[in-house]
């Protein structure tokens, strides 16, 4: 049992559902607060911003695409964890999902156990971003990362990153130039012990281009190995 007090929000309009999850978020040693709607769901954010949201997709009022667009808009809920569940299984929608900013997906029907290990492995992924390195500030080009504050600058302006996207710039960053292949960037950025794809990374690192805009070019690929942090250069990937 892993004791805490984080508060994982649960955001699933089938009650019987909600209430499992909340059951078993509580004897793992957790806070839960439950919502039914997504309108809901943003009220709680709103009177208290919890640690982790565990976000149904289809939900009434406001869907969960919806939430989760909202949260990443708003600097004061950008940084959560979230984790998606849904009844679509193509890895197309899990794309679109990460894409959006999910940092985990879950689709039903789930092992409650599984999703209990899923939530502890993101919230022990968003530690170790505040953790790492005693919260040494890194500083390679135009970015500068504080692991202390959670904090991404690009030449002195703020980048909102998902922990997801944290842990997989400061393991690209961390390299010194070499490269860092899909595998090993998943081992640093997303976990051993979690189950994704390698398109997974890709989704991930585009959005991390996206957000760091005109310095997206220092992301780059070499096609068939991986992802290397370097100046970049004409004609580059």
């Amino acid at each position: 049992m892993m004791a805490t007090s984080k508060t994982v929000l649960v955001v699933e309009d089938e009650s019987d559902l909600r209430q499992l999850i909340g059951f078993n978020l509580e004897r793992e040693g957790f806070v839960s607060d439950c919502a039914a709607t997504g309108e809901e769901a943003l009220r709680h954010i709103e009177r208290r911003v919890p640690h982790l949201v565990i976000l149904d997709r289809m939900l009434p009022e406001r869907s969960g695409d919806d939430v989760l667009s909202h949260m990443k808009r708003d600097p004061r809920t950008a940084s959560i964890p979230v984790i998606m569940l849904t009844a679509k299984a193509d890895e197309s929608d899990e794309l679109v999902g990460f894409a959006m900013g999910a940092d985990d997906y879950v689709t039903k029907p789930f092992s409650m156990k599984a999703l209990m290990a899923r939530v502890g492995a993101l919230l022990r992924r968003v530690d170790a971003a505040t953790d790492d390195d005693g919260g040494s500030r890194i500083t390679c080009g135009p970015v500068t990362m504080d692991a202390d504050r959670f904090e991404v600058l690009a030449d002195g302006a703020p980048v909102t990153l998902t922990p997801t996207e944290f842990k997989l710039l400061k393991a690209l960053i961390s390299a010194g130039g070499r490269l860092r292949t899909r595998d090993r960037l998943i081992d640093e950025a997303v976990g051993i012990d979690v189950a994704v794809v390698d398109r997974t990374i890709d989704v991930h690192i585009a959005s991390l281009r996206k957000k760091l805009g005109a310095h997206a070019g220092w992301i780059q690929t070499i096609r068939g190995a991986g992802y290397v942090w370097r100046p970049p250069v004409a004609d580059d990937d």
